[in-house]
C-alpha cells in the first residue's frame, strides 16, 4: 500500500478529493513502466482537477498529478530499467492516466524522458510543466527570430509558474522584460526574478482597439481571451507572441489586423503532447541557464495531505511561482 490523492466522481457531478492509501493493483495496466515518486507539483490544471472546477478528469478513480520525478523500480519498455532517475511532463497523467500525486506511479516508458544529471528530483518539480512550458515559449520565440536586441519582451500572469519561471530564462538571456500583474505586492518579487519593470494586468485585460501603439517585440502569454487580444495589437511589426494558457479564458476576441497588417506571429505551445525530441532540448536548456537560485526563490515544498488545500489556492489566484509536492511527507 501506499499514499496518493485520489479522485472520484461523486453522484451529483462533484469531485471527492482525499489523501488515502492504494496498492499496485489499482494503477493502470496499461503502463509498462512503475515508478516511484519523490517529488511532484502541483500546476493550474492540478488545481481544476482536485477541485472539479472545470471538467479535466476524463477517467474515474483518478490519481492527479500531471508531472512527477523520482525513480524507475521495474520496467518492460527497452528505454527503461531500475535505477534509472525520470522526469514525466503531460500526456495526459492525471487526466485519463492516473498520475504523479502519490508515491508511486505505472507510466509508459515512451512519455518519460531522462533526468538530466545537473538537476535533482526536488528541483526538476521546482521547475515542473510550468517552467518547461516557458522554456517552450523562450525558444519559441527565438526560432521565430526575436532576439535579445530586438527589443522589451512582455510576460504576462507574471506571478504564476509559467510566468515567474519565463522572466527568469529571459532575463537570464539578456532579454529586456516586462512583467504583467495584478498583483502589485509583488513587484520586488518579480524584478528579483530579471523583470526591468511592471505594469499592471488591467492595461490589458479588457476589450481595445484591434490595433494600438506597438511596444512589445516578442510575448509569452499564459492568460488568454482579452490579455491576449491586447498583446497581439501592442506587438511590433514582425513580432511575435508565444500563447500557452488560458486563466483569464479560452476565447480570442480580436482581430486579424495584428497579422495582415504588422506581419505578428502567434505561436501556440503546446506542453502536453510535444514530441520528445523537444522535451529534452527544453530540459537540457532549463539544466544548462536556469539558475537554481531563481527556481528557489519562486519555490514553495509541501507535503502530499497539503495538496487538497493548495489546489483551492492555486485556482484562487492565492499562489505564485511553484508548488513542490514532496509525495513522502
Amino acid at each position: 500500500m501506499f499514499n496518493a490523492i485520489l479522485l472520484n466522481k461523486n453522484e451529483d457531478g462533484t469531485t471527492d478529493a482525499k489523501l488515502t492509501q492504494i496498492d499496485d493493483a489499482q494503477l493502470p495496466a496499461e503502463g509498462d513502466v512503475t515508478v516511484r515518486v519523490d517529488y511532484s507539483t502541483i500546476n493550474f490544471k492540478d488545481g481544476l482537477a482536485i477541485t472539479g472546477k472545470s471538467p479535466v478528469v476524463r477517467k474515474w478513480p483518478m490519481v492527479p498529478g500531471i508531472d512527477g520525478a523520482g525513480e524507475v523500480l521495474a520496467s518492460s519498455h527497452p528505454d527503461w530499467k531500475a535505477g534509472d532517475a525520470f522526469i514525466l511532463n503531460g500526456w495526459g497523467v492525471g487526466e485519463m492516466h492516473m498520475g504523479c500525486l502519490a508515491q508511486r506511479a505505472k507510466l509508459k516508458g515512451d512519455w518519460l524522458i531522462r533526468r538530466p544529471e545537473a538537476i535533482s528530483a526536488r528541483h526538476a518539480m521546482a521547475i515542473g510543466t510550468a517552467g518547461y512550458t516557458a522554456m517552450l515559449c523562450a525558444i519559441a520565440l527565438q526560432e521565430r527570430g526575436v532576439h535579445k536586441d530586438s527589443g522589451e519582451i512582455l510576460v504576462t500572469g507574471a506571478s504564476g509558474g509559467v510566468g515567474s519561471v519565463a522572466i527568469a530564462i529571459l532575463s537570464g538571456w539578456g532579454y529586456r522584460v516586462i512583467a504583467s500583474t495584478g498583483k502589485a505586492a509583488e513587484a520586488d518579487y518579480l524584478k528579483a526574478l530579471g523583470a526591468v519593470d511592471i505594469i499592471d494586468r488591467a492595461e490589458l485585460s479588457a476589450p481595445g482597439k484591434p490595433l494600438q501603439k506597438e511596444r512589445w517585440a516578442g510575448v509569452v502569454d499564459s492568460v488568454g481571451s482579452h490579455t491576449l487580444v491586447n498583446a497581439l495589437a501592442q506587438t511590433r511589426y514582425g513580432g511575435a507572441v508565444a500563447a500557452c494558457g488560458l486563466a483569464q479564458g479560452l476565447d480570442l476576441p480580436g482581430s486579424v489586423a495584428p497579422f495582415i497588417l504588422r506581419g505578428v506571429s502567434l505561436l501556440g505551445i503546446d506542453s502536453v503532447m510535444a514530441p520528445k525530441e523537444r522535451r529534452i532540448a527544453a530540459w537540457d536548456r532549463l539544466a544548462a541557464d536556469l539558475p537554481v537560485a531563481k527556481i528557489e526563490r519562486i519555490t514553495e515544498e509541501i507535503g502530499l495531505a497539503d495538496a487538497l488545500s493548495k489546489a483551492q489556492d492555486i485556482i484562487q489566484g492565492k499562489v505564485r511561482g511553484r508548488l513542490v509536492v514532496d509525495v513522502n511527507r
